[in-house]
């Protein structure tokens, strides 16, 4: 701690230093005499993170293992950011080479950030559709042979093993197949439930801003019941009690899940839906409709929808990643996508103990991480793009 306020000490020093020098060298030139101290300080901190996220990637490759592995998961970051960043920059510089016209202006104006996001969504996709085909074990295949907890690298000096690259977990089942097969199952049924909850809150949303009066009145109140629930809470409620009725009905205890998310989420949706269409239904093409005669599906399917196209596109994204959390949360306290089926969320749960070894052997707790990091890292390209998007549909310019 100490150490740390001397370096800000410093920190705040040198900027101090790099605006006044800064301003005597130039003559006060206008970059450096409307200068800011804060802005200063940034520059200069920034600098000082560099510098010393050079030095801990050196420290992360040095002979001694002590040192090494007190650097592991930053050296594995900063490795995974540039590969990240490079594939991202390839990407877009095919994208504007191949393809229709519309594609390849749209890589032109499309951020660093947002072709990662896409490249992202791409191999995510990729792999949910092909998970068959790409897993070499199913996603319930205990392996014949294979031990259990094996750590994932294939260092059979560090308890891994060349066959298993990722390991495998507490009952021998390959720990990459479940990753595979768990983007079937957690991106699918998330994207399905997401589908489903737009069709509920885009659908009522609509109708109550096309017919207004009680309906709109009775809908909103119910709306702003169920939003008053935090809602991780209250789904956790209705899938306890959905997993005594599971057993008793014979329904797949995930089927309620779908309906229970789809249902709670919509309620966001239907928020956003009215509002956008109570401002679409008072222009002057809207009374045109209804001067013409046309019925109720004409103004919402061919009037509101196209008009509402954009900001339901950008929620779309937002709430498909809400919903994805919110399963993968569900999933670790045991009541969401049930076993035998893969899930990401069930994995890191099964997969925690590992992290108790950390301190002295990084490798081995990676395992629990695979699956956590594949849930941030779709969450994280669905965000780059949707800010992309609103952005795009804002109308502001760089």
């Amino acid at each position: 701690m100490i150490n740390l306020l001397i370096a800000l000490v410093v920190i705040a020093g040198l900027a101090w230093v790099m605006r006044f020098v800064g301003q005597k060298a130039t003559n006060n030139a206008p970059k450096f005499r409307d200068m800011s101290y804060g802005v200063a300080f940034g520059y200069v901190l920034g600098a000082a993170l560099l510098v010393w996220l050079a030095w801990a990637y050196m420290q992360a490759r040095s002979d001694d293992p002590l040192v090494a592995n007190k650097f592991f998961f930053l050296k594995a970051a900063i490795e995974g950011f540039v590969i990240f960043a490079i594939a991202a920059w390839l990407f877009k510089q095919l994208g504007q080479y191949v393809g229709t016209a519309w594609s390849k202006k749209m890589f032109r104006s499309m951020p660093l950030t947002a072709a990662f996001g896409v490249l992202i969504i791409i191999i995510y996709v990729v792999v949910a559709v092909f998970a068959g085909a790409i897993a070499p074990y199913g996603q319930d295949e205990i392996i014949q042979g294979a031990a259990a907890n094996v750590v994932a690298g294939g260092d059979p000096a560090l308890g891994g093993d060349p066959a298993y690259p990722l390991g495998t977990d507490q009952i021998g089942r390959d720990i990459l197949s479940r990753l595979i097969y768990g983007a079937q199952n957690t991106v699918g049924i998330a994207f399905i439930t997401t589908v489903l909850a737009f069709m509920l809150g885009g659908t009522f949303g609509f109708l109550a801003a096309v017919l207004g009066g009680w309906l709109d009145q009775l809908l909103s109140r119910m709306v702003d019941v169920l939003m008053a629930i935090p809602s991780l809470i209250f789904a956790l409620l209705l899938m306890t009690i959905a997993s005594v009725w599971s057993s008793q009905l014979g329904i797949p205890l995930t089927i309620f899940m779908v309906l229970i998310i789809a249902v709670i989420d919509s309620t966001r949706v239907f928020r956003l839906a009215r509002a956008v269409g109570q401002n679409i239904v008072v222009m002057d093409y809207i009374e045109a409709a209804k001067l013409r005669g046309e019925g109720m599906g004409y103004l919402v399917f061919k009037e509101i929808l196209p008009n509402a196209t954009a900001p339901l596109l950008a929620e779309f994204g937002l709430r498909f990643c809400f919903v994805f959390l919110t399963i993968a949360a569900l999933s670790f306290l045991g009541v969401g996508i049930q076993p035998p089926l893969a899930d990401w969320g069930t994995m890191v749960r099964d997969l925690a103990g590992f992290i108790n070894y950390a301190q002295f052997a990084p490798q081995a707790s990676v395992t629990p991480l695979l699956a956590a990091g594949a849930i941030a890292l779709l969450t994280v390209a669905v965000n780059f793009v949707v800010d992309w998007m609103l952005h795009k549909t804002s109308g502001l310019k760089e």
